[in-house]
């Protein structure tokens, strides 16, 4: 396989997964349309999740597209070895950057900086397939940060991208109420009820079920939690806004409040970096988000 055919098949399976996603989308808005209760609600709360994307793409545009470029330079001056082109170096791409998601997203919920961007995706009351793509402006930034080891592993930049497109590509159709739950494929791969449980702000749901394409790293790590009653999605502070600043932006105005506030750098640091409701002398979080 050259890097050539492997950009083509992440294309390929990015476009399968999209086309899905349409069709759930499609059933979501039939719902919507005839027996939905709170229709303008609804279509609002997908407006403004689509609109997240505006800020998103500007930031892939004007700075990752070439940010990316850093793959390929540690690549060239810094990789020990290369992983070969074949499939079962291609499968090991797709199950380090499963394994890297898993961290990368576990992490964002854990550092507070981090949360202010993935909250964004959090913070709806509705879960459809447009939460899907409802994303914080700077997300990526950490995502091309985070995946930055698989280039000492010995894997391509076209290897680590094609993963990272699998990995996101693979979650499409996990965004909806459409699909219930499917028995034992819940208890190993990612599905709508596991990540139903995810959106959950409920106790029992908060900071579970972190997997991307499977749950296994969730079995393993102890962050695994079946989907009993409904979710409550969003976040557990009373956040419910659709305006698209404010859902952009969601958690900067809290974060610089304590920041400037703070009693001295330290503290101005361990605010960013602890978890979202930490403050001073505590060594946990009630998790306030």
């Amino acid at each position: 396989m050259t890097p050539e055919s492997l950009d083509t098949l992440g294309t390929q399976i990015d476009e399968v997964f999209f086309f899905i996603g349409i069709a759930i989308l499609l059933i979501e808005l039939a719902e919507v349309l005839f027996k939905g209760s709170h229709k303008e609600r609804t279509i609002a709360e997908m407006l403004v999740s689509a609109s997240t994307q505006i800020p998103s793409i500007a930031v892939q545009v004007f700075i990752l597209t070439g940010a990316y470029i850093i793959y390929y330079i540690l690549a060239e001056i810094a990789q020990p070895w290369q992983m070969p082109l074949t499939w079962w170096g291609i499968l090991l791409a797709v199950i380090a950057a499963d394994l890297t998601y898993y961290w990368e997203h576990r992490i964002a919920h854990e550092v507070r900086v981090l949360w202010t961007q993935h909250a964004v995706h959090h913070s709806s009351r509705d879960y459809n397939i447009i939460t899907g793509i409802r994303f914080g402006p700077l997300e990526g930034v950490w995502s091309l940060i985070a995946h930055i080891p698989l280039v000492f592993l010995g894997f391509s930049p076209e290897m680590i991208f094609f993963g990272i497109i699998v990995v996101l590509a693979y979650q499409t159709w996990i965004h909806t109420e459409v699909i219930g739950k499917l028995g034992w494929f819940d208890k190993v791969m990612n599905s709508p009820a596991n990540h139903r449980v995810h959106h959950g702000c409920d106790d029992k749901y908060i900071d579970k079920n972190y997997g991307g394409i499977t749950v296994i790293w969730d079995q393993l790590f102890g962050t695994f939690q079946a989907e009993e009653e409904t979710p409550r999605y969003g976040l557990k502070r009373d956040f419910d806004s659709r305006n698209p600043i404010r859902v952009w932006f969601s958690e900067l105005p809290g974060l610089w409040h304590d920041v400037v506030n703070a009693r001295s750098w330290g503290e101005a640091w361990r605010y960013l970096m602890r978890p979202p409701g930490w403050t001073p002398g505590t060594t946990s979080t009630d998790r306030s988000e």
